[in-house]
C-alpha cells in the first residue's frame, strides 16, 4: 500500500458516491421530523457513522492491490454461503425474513456482502475458465455459482436481495464473451415466467373474472402436461439437429425448452410466493385494489413525488413524510421524500449522479487490461443499476415493490458499507488499469 498513489484515485467516482451518501443523510434526518418539527429517530446519527466508515474502507481497499483478493475469493465465498446457511436458520426475524445476524444493538446483513464476495469469485472463475471450458460449461457453473448464495436468501424469503444475483450474472458473463442466445434465454425466461405467474393474479384479483385461457395457466394439471409437451418437442428438435445439423431444429428446441421453463417457473412462483408478495405483485398492477392496505405505499410514495413539481418544497418542507404517510420512509421510499422536497430538479441531480458512477465503473471495464477487474468493474455496474432502476421505479409506481434498497442514500448500514466496499475494489482496478 502506497500513499503517494491517492492521487491515483478516481475521485469523480469516489466524490459522485459521497454525494449521493450525504443526500441520504440529509433525508434520513428529514424522515424522522414530524410535522410539528419534533425529531423522533436518531438514524441520521447511525447513517453519519457508517458513511465515515465506509468512506474510509472504500480508500483503504482503493490502496490496496484488488489481484490479492483473486486468491482469497475462494475462500470468502464459502465463508459467506455457511454465514448465509446460518443465518437462515439462527437470525434475526426482521419483517418477516430471517437476514439478520448480530449481537445486542448491533447487527449485520451478510446477503449484503454475499452480493459482493460472489461476483469477486464469479470474476474468479471466469478468468481461469476462459480458455479451458466449453461456453456452455463456462455458462452453466457461472450460473451454479450465482445460484447458490441466491437460493439462500431467498428462502430467508428475502426476494428483492435475491434478485440482484440476477443482473450481475447476466452483466458479467456478457463482459465475459457468453453468447447473446445464453443470455437472452435467461431474460426471456425469466420476463415470460414473471408474466405467466401474474395473469392468473390478475384475472383474481383486478378482473374478477373467469376467462378460459387463464384458467388454463393457473390450472396445475395443465401445466404439467403443456410442459411435457414442449419437452417432447425439444427432445425431437434435439434429434433434429443432431441427426441433420439444421439450425432450425436448434431453434425449435430453445424455444420449446423456453416455453415449458417458463410455465414451471410460474406455478412454483405462485406455489412459494408469500401473501404479502402476491399482494405487491397485485398492487403494482392496480394501487387502488387495495389502496388503505398494499396499496397504500405506491399511492403516497406518488402524491409525495408528483406534489414536489419543478422546485420542490424545500428542505425539511414534505407533508408527506413528516405527517408520517410514508412507511418505510427513511429505507424505501427516501427518493420520495427526496423528490417532494427537492422536485424534480433534484430528481434529475440524483439521476446524474448513478449515471455519472455507471459511467465511470464502464470506462474502468473499458481501458483495465486485466480481464478479473473488468469482471469485478461489471459486476458493481449491474449491482448499482439494478437497485437504482429497481427502487425508484417503485416510488414512482412503475416496478413492484421489493424492499430493494436506494445504494447510498437508503438507510441501512449493511448496504452502505457493502457498496462502499464494492466501490473501493472498483476504484482499485481503475488506479491499476495499465498493470497487468
Amino acid at each position: 500500500m502506497k500513499l503517494s498513489r491517492l492521487l491515483e484515485i478516481d475521485f469523480t467516482l469516489l466524490l459522485s458516491v459521497t454525494l449521493l451518501s450525504v443526500f441520504g443523510v440529509l433525508f434520513i434526518y428529514s424522515s424522522g421530523l414530524t410535522s410539528t418539527g419534533m425529531l423522533v429517530s436518531n438514524e441520521y446519527i447511525k447513517q453519519i457513522i457508517w458513511l465515515v466508515s465506509g468512506l474510509v474502507v472504500c480508500v483503504l481497499l482503493a490502496l490496496v492491490d484488488y489481484r490479492r483478493l483473486y486468491d482469497l475469493s475462494g475462500y470468502l465465498y464459502i465463508g459467506v454461503l455457511l454465514l448465509l446457511l446460518y443465518t437462515r436458520f439462527f437470525g434475526r426475524l426482521v419483517n418477516g425474513a430471517k437476514s439478520w445476524i448480530g449481537i445486542g444493538g448491533f447487527g449485520i446483513q451478510p446477503s449484503e456482502f454475499a452480493k459482493i464476495i460472489t461476483l469477486l469469485f464469479l470474476a474468479r472463475y471466469l478468468d481461469t475458465s476462459k480458455k479451458s471450458y466449453a461456453p456452455a460449461t463456462r455458462f452453466f457453473v457461472s450460473a451454479l455459482i450465482v445460484l447458490l448464495p441466491m437460493g439462500l436468501i431467498l428462502i430467508q424469503p428475502d426476494l428483492g436481495t435475491s434478485l440482484v444475483f440476477i443482473p450481475i450474472f447476466l452483466a458479467m458473463s456478457f463482459i465475459a464473451g457468453a453468447p447473446v442466445r445464453y443470455l437472452a434465454f435467461i431474460a426471456i425466461l425469466i420476463g415470460l415466467g414473471g408474466f405467466l405467474t401474474v395473469l392468473p393474479l390478475w384475472q383474481q384479483h383486478i378482473l374478477h373474472g373467469s376467462f378460459a385461457m387463464l384458467r388454463v395457466i393457473a390450472d396445475s394439471r395443465t401445466i404439467i402436461v403443456l410442459s411435457l409437451a414442449f419437452f417432447a418437442i425439444a427432445g425431437l428438435g434435439l434429434f433434429g439437429y443432431t441427426r441433420y445439423g439444421k439450425r432450425y431444429f436448434y431453434w425449435i428446441t430453445y424455444v420449446s425448452v423456453l416455453f415449458a421453463l417458463a410455465l414451471i417457473f410460474s406455478f412454483v412462483g405462485r406455489s412459494v410466493l408469500k401473501e404479502y408478495q402476491i399482494m405487491r405483485l397485485i398492487v403494482f398492477l392496480d394501487p387502488n385494489v387495495d389502496p388503505r392496505g398494499s396499496g397504500w405505499n405506491i399511492i403516497q410514495s406518488i402524491t409525495a413525488i408528483g406534489s414536489g413539481g419543478a422546485w420542490g418544497k424545500g428542505y425539511l418542507q414534505g407533508t408527506q413524510s413528516h405527517y408520517r404517510f410514508l412507511p418505510q420512509q427513511s429505507t424505501d421510499f427516501i427518493f420520495s421524500i427526496f423528490s417532494e422536497e427537492w422536485g424534480f430538479l433534484g430528481g434529475m441531480l440524483v439521476f446524474s449522479l448513478y449515471a455519472l458512477i455507471a459511467l465511470r465503473l464502464i470506462r474502468s471495464i473499458k481501458t483495465t487490461s486485466d480481464p478479473f477487474g473488468a469482471y469485478i468493474c461489471s459486476g458493481m455496474v449491474a449491482i448499482i443499476v439494478f437497485h437504482f432502476l429497481i427502487n425508484v421505479g417503485m416510488t414512482m409506481g412503475v416496478m413492484p415493490i421489493t424492499g430493494i434498497p436506494l445504494l447510498f442514500m437508503s438507510y441501512g448500514g449493511s448496504s452502505l458499507l457493502a457498496a462502499m466496499v464494492g466501490i473501493g475494489i472498483c476504484i482499485s482496478v481503475y488506479m491499476r488499469r495499465f498493470e497487468h
